[in-house]
């Protein structure tokens, strides 16, 4: 359903075929740790996204190596991305940052970075430091921009502006740096148009990937609290109006950006909506079978 295939783009840049592994460095947020705010996006619990061998308990080598075992057997031939996805991925002084990455490329088969950040955490100091490892191992940087309208972020408790993810896009690509951005469609408030606003806006900056998915209502946020006592209205939508969505977005996206996906899946026993039973290959089938039969 993406415009060009993501894994054929990481191919294109590694040379080989490879699988992101992810990482727990141990890091925080400055909207979790009182600098900027406290308690976090309203949606966030990164529970919901992080796999069992990853533990910041464990080292950074020994996440990897058991990702490796965890992966090994599913393709003939694989080479790895080391992937600082939890919470802030730079939200470390610098040179604790370039110990860590260094660390993560010293393990065999690991052949670059996927880093995630917030827009507000990307110094030029840190970006030096990604710019300087680029020139050996390819980065990739995802930036969380979630919407480009200040009243949602206000809303989500962000603790950044719009303006400050427009920069560090700009940032990042100006250092030769792959640059990413993750979206979610269906924040509190939002409407339709408002999402696809989103879009025309971000799909004017110097992309190369972008991530989509639909908001989830996850057990133990401030959004499952506000959702369920009705301080919050979200859009009742099924799997077949978010494919329509899916598909206006993607019209709006130039051809050089690719989509690394449109659809997230959290475990069930955490995820209280929507609850459409969909794995991203279902969503996928799902959304051929409406578009292009």
């Amino acid at each position: 359903m993406a415009q060009q295939d993501y894994s054929d783009f990481l191919k294109q840049l590694y040379g080989v075929k490879v699988q992101k592994l992810n990482v727990n460095a141990g890091f925080t947020c400055p909207n979790r740790d009182g600098t900027l705010g406290a308690g976090g996006c309203t949606y966030c619990n990164n529970v919901s996204f992080t796999p069992a061998f990853t533990r910041a308990s464990k080292s950074v080598t020994q996440q990897l190596l058991d990702a490796k075992q965890f992966y090994a057997g599913k393709y003939a031939s694989m080479k790895y991305l080391a992937y600082f996805q939890s919470f802030t991925g730079t939200y470390a002084p610098v040179d604790k940052l370039q110990e860590l990455y260094e660390e993560a490329l010293s393990v065999p088969d690991v052949v670059g970075l996927v880093v995630s950040t917030r827009p507000d955490c990307l110094s030029d100091e840190i970006l030096s430091l990604l710019g300087d490892i680029d020139k050996h191992h390819r980065v990739i940087v995802e930036l969380g921009v979630e919407t480009t309208h200040d009243r949602t972020l206000k809303l989500i408790n962000r603790c950044h502006s719009w303006q400050y993810a427009k920069n560090a896009i700009n940032k990042t690509a100006e250092r030769g740096l792959v640059v990413g951005a993750h979206m979610i469609l269906g924040l509190p408030g939002e409407t339709i148009d408002d999402m696809l606003a989103s879009v025309k806006t971000i799909a004017q900056l110097p992309l190369n990937s972008i991530k989509f998915h639909q908001l989830q209502v996850l057990k133990g946020t401030r959004l499952a609290k506000q959702w369920e006592s009705g301080e919050v209205k979200l859009i009742n939508w099924t799997p077949q109006e978010y494919a329509t969505l899916c598909h206006q977005v993607l019209e709006l996206l130039p051809g050089n950006i690719f989509v690394e996906r449109m659809v997230s899946t959290a475990p069930s026993s955490m995820l209280l909506y929507p609850k459409w039973n969909l794995k991203p290959a279902q969503f996928k089938n799902l959304f051929d079978q409406i578009f292009y039969n």
